[in-house]
């Protein structure tokens, strides 16, 4: 069992940056793939970006290409979205989630557990 809170969500001008953490309790967190997922009111979730369990690998949507970073440090059981050049079409809850099964999972936005989300707000 995994569990995993979120944090750093916030109102942001478009433009500005915040970095989301992740972190999770329980069971061999670095033995997962960690992604992080988004979903607007009224659309349909999206991933955003995913990270292999030794953080070696990254994959990232195209809409955050070059401005989001993901990582993650297994010695603190955290993983983390930087967010840069933030623009108002970014604004949404993001969560992030944990799949045993590895990265390619995480971009079909298959996962194992995830969290409740932080919200993140762009103001024009």
């Amino acid at each position: 069992q995994v569990q995993l809170v979120e944090s750093g969500g916030g109102l942001v001008q478009s433009g500005g940056s915040l970095r989301l953490s992740c972190a999770a309790s329980g069971r061999a967190f670095s033995r997962y793939a960690m992604g992080w997922f988004r979903q607007a009111p009224g659309k349909e979730r999206e991933f955003v970006a995913a990270i292999s369990w030794s953080g070696g690998s990254g994959h990232y949507a195209d809409p955050v290409k070059g401005r989001f970073t993901i990582s993650r440090d297994n010695a603190k059981n955290t993983v983390y979205l930087q967010m840069n050049s933030l623009k108002p079409e970014d604004a949404a809850l993001y969560y992030c989630a944990a799949v045993y099964s590895g990265i390619a999972a995480l971009i079909r936005a298959e996962y194992d557990y995830r969290g409740q989300g932080t919200q993140v707000t762009v103001s024009s």
